[in-house]
Parts: C-alpha cells; structure tokens; sequence
C-alpha cells in the first residue's frame, strides 16, 4: 500500500488490519451513501504497441472491444481452460490497467511475462501510483461496466441493485476527492470488507489463491457477465472453453447464498448436499463476508440436480444454505 495513502487512511480514523483489509468503526456494507477504499484490489499496467495482441492472445475478452468507454470483466486460463485470475481490463489511451485482487498481482504478472519473448510490452505493478476507490449510493444503477475517463480520474460503473462505481486514481487525487464526499456530499466511509460484500451480492467472481484453477470462466458466470468472447480467436485456454459452450457441457454453475454462521468460510471449503444419505460434495465456496444478517457467498455447484433444498457447509454442521437471485 502507497505510504502516504495510508497515512491519510489512519487520519480518517482507519483500523489497518492487514495491507489488503481497511476497516472503519460503524461502517456499514449498504444502503446510504458510502465510500470505500478498496486495497484488497491492485493495478497491473501493460502498455507498448503489441500490449493489445498480448493480451488478447491470454485473456478470455475481446481486447479490442475494450475502449475509454467500456471497460470488461475477463479472465486468464491455463491450457486446461481453468482460471488462474479474474480481472477487470480498462483502457486508458494507449495503456490497459488490469484490476484484480492483490495476492494475484505476482501471479499474474510472471504468467503475462512469459509470453513477451520479442514483443514490445511492458508489464508493471503501478499499485504505488494509482489508488482504487469505491462508491455507491442507492440511486438507480448506470450500465454496467460503462467507463469515463475524466480529468483526474476514471470512473467504472459496476453491476448492483443500487448505483456503483470503482475509481482509479492518483493518491494525491483520491485524498482531494476522499473528504470532499464526506465532508460535502455527504457520503460515509466504508470498509474494503463492505466492497467486497457488495461484489459478491452483485456476483462478481474474484478469484483468490485458494480458488485459482479451480473452475472454468462459465463456471464462475463469466460469459452471462461479457467477459468471454467466443469470436475472437485462439488464446490459453481457449479450446476448452468454447468446447464447453458449443456442446453446452458445464456442469457447474455460480450462484449466490446465506446461511447463518459465525465463522467465514473459506474460499474453496465445500459444500455438502444432506438431501442425500452420502452428503455428497455438492460444490465449493469462492468467497464469503460476513453481515448483520449473517454470511453471503458466491458458490459453485453441480446444476444437475433438479432441488437443493438442504445445502449446508462441511465444516459447519448447523450452517445450512439459502439460494438467492443477485442484487443486479
């Protein structure tokens, strides 16, 4: 995290528990105004004429697609078409900004090197530049994924019930920007946990450590979100993914659920079906936060079953799940 960033976090009176979870005291995850910083997120630029056909040739989007107005969600696989990442690809003039959780930055980063040689690409961590903020308010929601490029900073709606947007810009930019909504406009301030709640309730599938090449895009709802082109050529992974969508073979889906339980589960616990003798897997959890209501998730699970009407975690022996639509 940029120093100076948190040093005006802790100013505004910001508990930093790690590097990636800033939390403040009364925060809430919905339903007024409400600011975030989002440091559980990082920022890899790639620029250079050939940054385009890199990424193309890697990543589940069409890249070409991807303007100064429309930004999209995509993903990287490895040849077995699993997903090592989820990412959001914006595009600023000449560079592509990949936004993604932080303990992938490495990751991802080595795997896009890789594939330079000759090329004329630069891949750089600019997480010490450029700062990510989120806001939202219960206003009706824009287009998803619509993108601004403003003065001194750009703007990417996101999907929800309520209007959302994620922020990219210069520290000394998100400090201005920071307590003219709080102190001007109202807004309160809320925590990277309060984010990342809003994210899974919207269905928004990031990937983490835990879960990475774990599922195929279509698994983790990629395609109904635009973030796979089945036009656009070959890339990693490519054979596998659009073998599954032309034969209509994934076998699992995402969805989103509660359940009542005081511990988070994990990312990639698993989740068992007691509608049956064997409580069988049933599927596996890709994230989870905690609210007054309980816990929601993002799961992954087998759609060949006609009911699941008891859900409930392994772990977790009263935890039992509820299926819900996502807030968008």
């Amino acid at each position: 995290m940029n120093k100076n960033w948190k040093t005006f976090l802790l100013s505004q009176q910001a508990a930093v528990n790690d590097e990636a979870n800033i939390a403040f005291a009364d925060a809430t995850n919905s339903g007024v105004k409400s600011i975030y910083p989002l440091t559980h997120l990082a920022i890899l630029s790639v620029t250079g004429k050939d940054a385009a056909k890199l990424l193309q040739g890697q990543i589940t989007c069409n890249v070409n697609d991807v303007n100064e107005e429309k930004s999209s969600l995509a993903a990287m696989c490895n040849p077995k078409g699993r997903v090592i990442a989820t990412f959001l690809l914006v595009k600023s003039a000449d560079t592509f900004l990949l936004i993604l959780p932080l303990e992938l930055l490495e990751t991802v980063k080595k795997r896009l090197q890789m594939y330079v040689l000759r090329s004329d690409v630069k891949i750089t961590d600019v997480s010490d530049e450029l700062c990510l903020l989120g806001i939202s308010d219960p206003e009706k929601p824009d287009h998803a994924f619509l993108t601004e490029i403003q003065k001194d900073m750009i703007s990417v709606n996101f999907p929800g019930s309520t209007r959302r947007k994620l922020l990219i810009a210069k520290y000394d930019n998100a400090m201005h920007f920071w307590p003219e909504q709080v102190d001007s406009q109202g807004f309160r301030v809320g925590s990277s946990d309060g984010w990342s709640y809003l994210d899974i309730v919207s269905g928004i599938p990031w990937v983490t450590k835990a879960t990475s090449e774990e599922f195929i895009p279509q698994m983790l709802n990629l395609d109904k979100l635009g973030g796979i082109s089945f036009n656009k050529g070959c890339y990693t992974g490519q054979e596998i993914v659009a073998r599954t969508h032309y034969l209509g073979k994934s076998k699992r889906e995402m969805f989103l659920a509660e359940c009542q339980t005081s511990a988070l589960p994990e990312p990639n616990s698993s989740i068992v079906n007691r509608g049956n003798e064997e409580q069988e897997v049933a599927g596996k959890v890709l994230l989870a936060q905690l609210d007054q209501q309980g816990c929601k998730m993002l799961v992954i699970l087998q759609i060949a079953e006609p009911v699941y009407d008891n859900l409930g975690l392994q772990d977790d022996t009263y935890a039992q799940l509820k299926l819900l639509p996502f807030n968008t």
